[in-house]
């Protein structure tokens, strides 16, 4: 009787494996009046993707799949799924979060976290890169939300995550200058991302990767929102910086430094990083060394309009009110030059959900609708070295976002988004 009914629950189990497996393999055509092919800057109208298995299998083909289910968007734009690549995903919202570093479990900040995930993804941020958690714990905790989200168990952008930053003692990553709290009663070290000399960097550099980082993120210089004086310092070596990035190229994985002042950026751009974060000082030969290396600047420009600065210490808030005009100003003569930019908020400093401002942030600062748009798409992949994503073509992943308006008339129409679809899961329609 108990080996019978074994059979009959291996039995309902397989055929609900099969059902599942048969649902992800659904044909579907998504159609609307118009896309944007970021590639070559051409609206293309009308449009018709189809999708199967998670992939887009066909753009705008001859003739569509006679038996595929079929979502007829109308009046909108179909755009890649976008990709926001500088968010802090177990940060709160607000000026809570110092508390926080100290006072709430990894457990509880994963929870809460998991509501921030599913805004960005419901505003069409597909995938994102964690640039570093502010917790006290040795768990990467964002590499746990990666798996959560491929697995299916939350709904989540596709997450690239970091894991602890590695800062030197009484850098900007130290949560003792991050959130003032003091750390004399306990030692943190490479576990943790506080590393000095290259030994301890390097096996900072090796904790994260083996626990799960797919990026690793260093503090080249101090930093705006930390207690530190100076955001322009630099802090880690020269030597320090290289031995990060060499490890982490064994390992096939890249590297993006924090840096404001310009010899940090020098220093991390000669070291090989794969991205310069925020950029804020950066000058004429930092300007040509990133165009002939082909560094990214990741610049978390929109930021300046959506912060509280009237709610910060008043250190923070008077580095603030003198760094942001610049990393303005920087961004133009960056873009203008032709280094390369891809999108990047420093959520939750612009709200999660609100990434999109990003897009009408950087137009502002220089680069043209479609150069935007690029950044959060096409250079976006690039920097984090996949193919499969990016722009809407055969044998890319069906992540597809659709906006009313025309965004290269338009640019703030990306923050309208009225469809969402992931891997071929629709997650928001109209």
């Amino acid at each position: 009787m108990f080996l019978l009914f074994r059979l009959t629950i291996l039995r309902v189990l397989s055929l609900a494996v099969a059902s599942i497996a048969i649902a992800s393999a659904q044909t579907t055509v998504v159609r609307a009046q118009r896309m944007l092919d970021v590639r070559s800057g051409r609206i293309v109208s009308p449009a018709g993707l189809v999708v199967t298995g998670g992939l887009i299998e066909a753009v705008n083909p001859a003739r569509l799949p006679a038996d595929a289910a079929v979502i007829n968007l109308g009046d909108v734009t179909l755009l890649p799924g976008f990709i926001d690549m500088h968010v802090h995903l177990l940060v709160r919202e607000g000026n809570g979060y110092r508390a926080d570093i100290v006072a709430e479990t990894g457990a509880d900040a994963v929870l809460r976290s998991t509501a921030s995930a599913r805004k960005m993804l419901m505003a069409g941020f597909t995938t994102v890169r964690d640039m570093a958690q502010l917790h006290l714990t040795p768990d990467l905790l964002a590499v746990s939300m990666a798996r959560a989200s491929d697995a299916g168990w939350i709904d989540a952008p596709r997450i690239v995550a970091a894991g602890h930053a590695i800062s030197i003692t009484g850098g900007h990553i130290d949560p003792e200058m991050h959130a003032g709290i003091s750390t004399a009663l306990f030692h943190l070290g490479p576990e943790y991302g506080i590393a000095d000399g290259v030994d301890e960097v390097v096996k900072a550099v090796r904790y994260q990767i083996k626990h799960g980082a797919k990026v690793i993120k260093i503090s080249a210089t101090a930093g705006v929102l930390s207690l530190e004086d100076s955001p322009g310092a630099q802090q880690m070596t020269d030597a320090e910086m290289r031995a990060a990035v060499e490890e982490a190229s064994r390992h096939g994985i890249k590297v993006a430094a924090h840096a404001h002042g310009t010899e940090g950026i020098l220093a991390a751009v000669k070291a090989g990083v794969a991205s310069i974060e925020h950029g804020s000082l950066i000058n004429d030969e930092g300007i040509r060394l990133m165009k002939e290396r082909g560094t990214f600047l990741v610049p978390t420009s929109a930021l300046s309009g959506t912060m509280d600065l009237a709610s910060l210490p008043p250190v923070v808030r008077q580095k603030a009110e003198s760094i942001l005009p610049l990393a303005r100003v920087n961004l133009r003569k960056a873009a203008m030059a032709g280094v390369k930019i891809a999108l990047g908020t420093d959520a939750p400093l612009v709200p999660f959900g609100e990434n999109a401002k990003e897009f009408g942030a950087m137009t502002d600062g220089g680069l043209t609708p479609l150069e935007s748009l690029r950044a959060g798409t096409l250079n976006a992949a690039e920097l984090l070295g996949v193919t499969d994503r990016g722009d809407l073509a055969a044998g890319k992943f069906a992540d597809i976002v659709a906006v009313t308006g025309n965004p290269l008339e338009n640019i703030h129409a990306t923050e309208n988004v009225v469809f969402v679809m992931k891997g071929g899961k629709v997650y928001r329609r109209p």
